[in-house]
């Protein structure tokens, strides 16, 4: 995708007519890539509405002024979209995490690593307990509706990420609310090293894989675990 070189997508939808994946559509895992994973994402968000929704509105309540905002995220095919998030961090927080860095050398060394902290400044007292929750994802779900994600994918990057990622598995794919590598023990894995995990998940794509990672993602949430 960066180097200009053709990349199969790994949902069917996108592929070109003659490409060898189009060839499979007749197979049920082409199927499930061209037109099934679609369907479950709509299926599955709109069946979950009567609980995710209330439970979006009263956090938002909670956390008062502003509660909601969008960031810039690459998309499918290097696109971008705004995602959606419940607010868990302080106003300005990229001018709190450039201070922050710019004081601390083995903090910016973790971030550059990572593109995370584990303690990170900018995060309220309740940020912290909706991440824990992961209930700040919730408001995803419209994008998940809009079509610019699916519930199971790569976890979605910042503009800013791209120069950091060295393969073009992610371009291949909406990018999800839930995914092989969100489901990983992500304080050992570099960000770079998410590469791997979105090339795996772009070959074994197939509704028993997206259907144990979102099990998965349920057990996870329940432990609240979450950062």
């Amino acid at each position: 995708m960066l180097d200009g070189t053709f990349s199969p997508p790994c949902e069917g939808e996108s592929a070109q007519i003659d490409s060898p994946f189009a060839q499979q559509a007749g197979t049920r895992k082409g199927l499930y890539n061209a037109f099934g994973k679609r369907l479950m994402d709509i299926l599955l968000v709109m069946v979950s509405l009567p609980v995710t929704l209330p439970v979006i509105l009263l956090v938002a309540l909670w956390i008062g002024k502003a509660p909601f905002y969008t960031q810039l995220r690459i998309g499918r095919g290097g696109r971008t979209f705004r995602l959606w998030k419940l607010r868990s961090m302080v106003r300005d927080a990229d001018k709190v995490l450039d201070s922050y860095l710019a004081q601390d050398p083995a903090r910016r060394k973790e971030w550059d690593l990572h593109q995370k902290l584990d303690q990170d400044p900018r995060i309220t007292r309740i940020g912290h307990f909706i991440r824990k929750t992961s209930l700040d994802e919730l408001p995803q779900l419209w994008n998940v509706i809009r079509g610019d994600m699916s519930l199971v994918g790569p976890r979605p990057m910042m503009v800013g990420q791209q120069v950091l990622y060295p393969g073009t598995a992610y371009y291949r794919m909406r990018p999800g609310l839930t995914g092989s590598w969100q489901v990983s023990d992500r304080n050992a894995v570099s960000f770079s090293a998410r590469a791997q995990f979105d090339e795996d998940y772009c070959h074994r794509l197939s509704f028993a894989k997206d259907i144990g990672i979102i099990l998965q993602t349920v057990r996870i949430v329940l432990r609240a675990t979450g950062k």
